[in-house]
């Protein structure tokens, strides 16, 4: 819990008597450990937030009420509003005390709270301020009411306090529209289960009584209960809220599905493999509390500056007292009132919501979109990264084969020739038959078909013999092939087959790994960013080329064994760059750790990819491109918020301590706490601004 509290020193800052409760709710939750259900617990802490709100709204409304007769009664309103006579009576002051006293004590309350719990931590911000104000100004009032010679402050003391909590109020929404990522995650899952019974019949469970090796019914526009795979059926299913996939992704037998998904047009039955806690959701909402918890350098500089701020408001406070007492002898009732404002005004508020709104923006947006930060500060590092290592297999590549060229050399339709070869390769069971099936867009029947073994196969397709053979089977039978397309193809390191139709050369067909068709406009985008793209594979050296020409690559490293991919990492680094590695997550752990920035694509429902400090869900470059332009956005509205919450300050204090005085402008320091309010406000509104590009 300490850790928790290092962490949102933040939301120390702008104010612990919100958070004094919110803590205690949180430590019990982490006892509770992953008891019950992810979205009960999200629901507490969403119950929890909406109660603050209330509260807030509760006391503004009361205080303001309490506020208008406690206008009327002030005399200074009075003589303003030329009505003293009329409603002046006997004892009118010390109702004016007892209206001011319940305002300060009920109103006041969260902040007069605030104030214990800032200084048993050592930590003065916000809360001490506004207490140390609103209490000077209630205790002088109070004495001047009894006998004192002076001037009574009640109506800037319940205007003053009506303004902070209507700022809180504020505050507290935006807060829970920042976090509401979590809840809205939570919300995915259904409440119940159709359990399938071992005598075939179904009953509906809540989701804590399913256990692995389940299996359950999912109907058409249901959602998915738990992460599993289907055994029955076929369906397609929406999993844009957890990956970020728009287009529906099919599944059939065999196939994974993720809790919280939506289920399609089809009913499927799914066996369950993870949950509770293990499943991909919670991880995500693991993943996100713990981003949003996670240390962040930018919030480092903000609770010094907000410290900072603290002591220049008490400081000036204390300086501005003194000044107009004793150099510009102004009397005592004058002097509070400047202090008063000086000191509301200089309230670190938006500071301390400044980075922590951001973070909570951020890590929502990314959840939302597949893109998973297991570490905030490596995050922020990656708006400074200068060059991004790609593993080629699997991240720049799909992994499997497939044809890039097709060459005929007789008179025949290229789609024609492909599909003769695919008819005689759909019978064996090879990487390169797998391919041209995968290619073609069907086949023919086919009679007799035999393989060549180690050379190729085959069969009679349409009344004409077709044989798919490699290389060796032409040398091996003294056919002549002399051709530069193919040469070409084999400098680029790509497997070539041959067709033969009647026992004639009839065209080649090039396979090689496909590249991602989004594979070039992530390498162009991250260019254009002015960052250096290379890539590492175990691939020969002309595989290698043709991959890093295709992609226009600055760099790449060919033929690297797995254990090799962290030196080849570090060899960067000695360049003097900031590197990101990005790979599958498997074999390439060591290299993730070894950059400055680790990114896991790829990793599907497996989120918990231990070296990686984001985790990208889906195998697609694009997202590694976007995480990068996000650490970037959001850095630049962290340091937005920051430089409007100090730099607001440095016109803002000394027109409350008074200096355009001899202009006849000086702040009331109700009008202070409406200048600190909006402050506050215009960080929040900037923080929701953030988009994903």
């Amino acid at each position: 819990m300490q850790e928790h509290q290092h962490n949102h020193s933040s939301h120390e800052t702008h104010g612990k008597m919100v958070h004094a409760e919110h803590e205690m709710h949180t430590e019990k939750m982490d006892q509770k450990g992953h008891e019950g259900h992810e979205e009960h617990k999200a629901q507490g802490h969403h119950d929890h937030h909406a109660h603050m709100v209330a509260d807030f709204r509760r006391r503004f409304w009361i205080s303001l009420a309490v506020t208008i007769p406690i206008l009327a009664l002030s005399p200074l309103v009075q003589r303003f509003l030329g009505f003293k006579e009329a409603i002046a009576f006997p004892g009118d002051l010390y109702v004016l005390f007892v209206l001011s006293s319940f305002v300060f004590f009920y109103g006041g309350y969260p902040f007069l709270k605030g104030i214990f719990n800032e200084l048993r931590s050592a930590k003065p911000g916000m809360m001490t301020l506004i207490a140390i104000a609103i209490s000077t100004a209630y205790i002088y009032s109070s004495v001047v009411v009894f006998g004192l010679e002076g001037k009574v402050f009640f109506w800037e003391l319940a205007t003053l306090i009506d303004i902070m909590l209507l700022g809180h109020w504020i505050e507290m929404k935006s807060i829970m529209g920042a976090s509401r990522a979590l809840e809205e995650l939570a919300k995915l899952m259904p409440s119940e289960a159709h359990r399938i019974m071992p005598d075939g019949s179904t009953v509906d469970v809540p989701l804590d009584e399913l256990k692995t090796g389940d299996r359950v019914l999912v109907k058409p526009g249901e959602k998915i209960p738990a992460d599993g795979v289907v055994v029955e059926g076929e369906t397609s299913v929406n999993e844009a809220m957890l990956t970020g996939e728009s287009k529906p992704v099919s599944k059939k037998e065999g196939s994974k599905v993720i809790g919280g998904a939506i289920n399609g047009e089809g009913s499927i039955v799914i066996e369950i493999e993870k949950t509770g806690k293990d499943s991909f959701l919670s991880q995500v909402i693991d993943l996100v509390k713990q981003a949003q918890e996670s240390k962040s350098k930018t919030q480092d500089l903000a609770n010094r500056a907000a410290f900072w701020l603290t002591i220049i408001a008490i400081s000036g406070g204390a300086i501005t007292l003194f000044i107009w007492l004793a150099i510009m002898n102004k009397d005592f009732a004058f002097a509070l009132e400047r202090t008063v404002t000086v000191m509301v005004i200089t309230c670190p508020h938006a500071l301390g919501l400044a980075v922590p709104l951001v973070v909570a923006v951020s890590t929502a947006l990314s959840a939302k979109n597949g893109l998973l930060i297991r570490d905030r500060a490596a995050f922020e590092r990656g708006r400074n990264i200068q060059a991004i290592i790609f593993d080629k297999t699997g991240t720049l590549t799909q992994g499997r084969f497939g044809v890039t060229d097709i060459i005929k050399f007789q008179e025949i339709e290229e789609k024609e020739l492909l599909k003769y070869a695919a008819s005689v390769e759909a019978h064996s069971e090879h990487p390169i038959a797998k391919g041209i099936v995968d290619a073609s867009d069907g086949v023919y029947s086919l009679d007799g078909f035999k393989a060549i073994p180690g050379k190729g196969a085959e069969g009679r397709v349409n009344g004409k013999d077709v044989m798919i053979v490699s290389p060796g089977y032409l040398r091996e039978k003294g056919i002549e092939m002399s051709d530069e397309r193919i040469e070409k193809l084999s400098s680029q390191g790509k497997t070539v087959v041959f067709v033969l139709i009647d026992g004639k050369l009839a065209g080649a067909i090039a396979l090689a790994d496909i590249i991602r068709p989004e594979s070039k406009e992530a390498i162009s985008r991250l260019k254009q960013m002015g960052i250096q793209c290379m890539m590492l594979t175990g691939d020969n050296r002309q595989v290698a080329r043709w991959v890093s020409e295709e992609l226009g690559l600055d760099d790449y490293f060919a033929e690297v064994l797995p254990h090799e991919k962290a030196e080849k990492v570090k060899e960067v680094q000695s360049r003097g760059l900031v590197v990101a590695m990005t790979g599958d997550g498997v074999n390439d752990a060591p290299a993730l750790a070894q950059a400055d920035v680790g990114i896991a694509i790829g990793a599907g429902t497996d989120v918990a990819v231990e070296t990686a400090d984001i985790v990208l869900v889906k195998s697609n470059p694009l997202d590694a491109v976007a995480i990068i332009g996000l650490a970037k956005a959001t850095y630049k509205k962290m340091m937005q918020n920051l430089a409007w919450a100090t730099g607001y300050n440095t016109f803002a204090i000394p027109l409350a301590a008074g200096v355009l005085y001899k202009y006849g402008i000086l702040l009331s320091p109700a009008m202070g706490a409406v200048l600190m309010s909006l402050s506050t406000v215009v960080v929040a509104i900037n923080a929701r601004f953030l988009k994903l590009k």
